[in-house]
């Protein structure tokens, strides 16, 4: 799958059904040998129980590791984020 292909596609939690935000509104955790480890969300509020804020950034993140992905659709990425998960990094 190309980096482009994820691009525009909404992200919904499987756990509550919520959207998260685009693709496009994200920044990806990549490591140097081109793995995916996280999708980075920038907070558009509402979402209190999942966000957390990073030490180098002022804005508030939602970290969506990759390993929580189920399944990537024409339109949308289903994940499975609780809000017990540890998304400090």
């Amino acid at each position: 799958m190309l980096l482009s292909d994820l691009a525009g596609k909404e992200i919904i939690n499987l756990h509550d059904g919520a959207k998260l935000g685009l693709v496009g509104d994200a920044d990806l955790d990549i490591t140097l040998n081109g793995t995916v480890e996280a999708i980075i969300l920038a907070s558009r509020g509402g979402f209190s129980g999942f966000w957390s804020s990073r030490g180098d950034r002022d804005r508030d993140q939602l970290v969506i590791p990759w390993q929580t992905i189920k399944k990537v659709g024409s339109e949308v990425i289903i994940i499975d984020l609780h809000d017990k998960f540890d998304n400090n990094r």
